[in-house]
């Protein structure tokens, strides 16, 4: 078969296959470019099923652009919270602020204009042109470049720009006139659901017969992808700060920098230690005091001073580039330095949080699993 008569089935089957079997998904029964654009920002990096209600929940409370330019960030992240990469949320809400103030609240429909907005970019703005305006822009993920590799034998590196290009050029090709849209999706659809990175379903694929890598049994090698760095280990040790008399009850919390990772979200206080001091495991946990004295001492600079208690807990949390490997140690704080009732004041990016008003704050994941097995706890006692 020749490349042209091999793209034609390509596009054919796929999109036919498509039709009769896509998902339905909330995000697919609106061609709102606004709603298009939530989703395709919570999909990256995100499963499917974990998005769908924080899709739900989120266009209920910021329904418009207007609604969500307008919220303070902090509503933005809280609603977040949970989906992780929290620079996602903040590049949203800040591109579309850009599109309330530049475009009068709607979305761009051309290539140039939605390509400048904070944090779109190529796979972003293809899926929305082509799936809220249908217009004839390619849409390349990870799902899309597995299966063009696969059908089309590409053996490059998939994690090089020019792969990138190579990709890019070749999914635009073979969009069928007047149906971008359903064609982007239907690419996504069939890596999500067919030819899946491990044990692709070649069987109940409709572009297997013609699929050069099914026909070559190199299937399960492709794509090539270089491996990328593992994220760099960090040890580190949390305080977990238990209030008494006015604040029984609730733990001390701390609001991280306006700037860098997780900006301006709220947290346990904690530093990163050496390696050798943390505790000897999870199973057999140990103060450390020279762990201890980090901590301890870090807190000192602002102004908090603890006692510690005891181990609480182990906690370990994966980043992009960051593992952190975290002890969680319960203190109180010492005699004095927060009097009550009116008492010293705290500094200023420090609260005071219980379980009926954690609502109001947004933690990182593994701060909020951190707390909720805290209150789970005091409830049992």
């Amino acid at each position: 078969m020749d490349t042209t008569h091999k793209q034609q089935y390509f596009s054919n089957e796929l999109l036919a296959w498509y039709l009769r079997h896509r998902r339905d998904l909330p995000w697919r029964r609106s061609r709102n470019p606004y709603y298009i654009w939530i989703s395709e920002v919570m999909l990256q990096q995100t499963r499917v099923d974990t998005v769908i209600p924080y899709f739900h929940r989120f266009i209920e409370r910021f329904p418009t652009v207007e609604a969500l330019a307008e919220a303070p960030e902090e509503d933005v992240l809280k609603l977040w919270e949970g989906l992780g990469y929290y620079s996602r949320a903040r590049n949203l809400q800040g591109a579309v602020r850009e599109v309330h103030e530049r475009y009068g609240g709607i979305v761009p429909d051309n290539k140039e204009e939605i390509s400048s907005l904070r944090g779109v970019g190529p796979y972003t703005s293809g899926a929305i042109l082509s799936i809220a305006y249908n217009k004839p822009e390619p849409a390349v993920d990870g799902n899309v470049m597995r299966v063009l590799s696969r059908y089309f034998l590409i053996e490059e590196d998939i994690m090089k720009p020019s792969t990138r290009g190579i990709m890019e050029k070749l999914a635009k090709v073979l969009i069928p006139e007047g149906a971008a849209g359903d064609f982007n999706q239907a690419l996504m659809e069939l890596g999500a659901m067919v030819c899946k990175p491990r044990s692709p379903n070649c069987l109940t694929c409709p572009v297997m017969e013609h699929c050069s890598a099914r026909e070559a049994g190199m299937e399960e090698q492709l794509p090539i992808k270089k491996k990328a760095k593992p994220p760099r280990p960090e040890q580190r040790v949390a305080a977990l700060i238990a209030g008494s008399g006015d604040h029984q009850g609730k733990v001390l919390i701390r609001q991280r920098p306006q700037e860098g990772l997780l900006a301006r979200m709220w947290e346990l206080p904690h530093t990163e230690v050496p390696f050798t001091y943390m505790a000897a495991s999870p199973s057999s946990p140990e103060l450390i005091p020279e762990s201890f004295k980090l901590l301890t001492d870090q807190l000192a600079e602002e102004t908090i001073g603890i006692i510690p208690e005891r181990w609480f807990m182990h906690a370990e949390h994966t980043f992009s580039h960051i593992h952190w490997d975290m002890d969680v140690i319960a203190c109180r704080l010492e005699p004095g330095i927060i009097p009550s009732p009116a008492g010293m004041l705290l500094p200023s990016h420090y609260q005071w949080v219980d379980s009926a008003t954690m609502d109001n704050f947004a933690f990182p994941n593994v701060f909020l699993k951190i707390l909720n097995a805290y209150f789970a706890a005091c409830t049992e006692l």
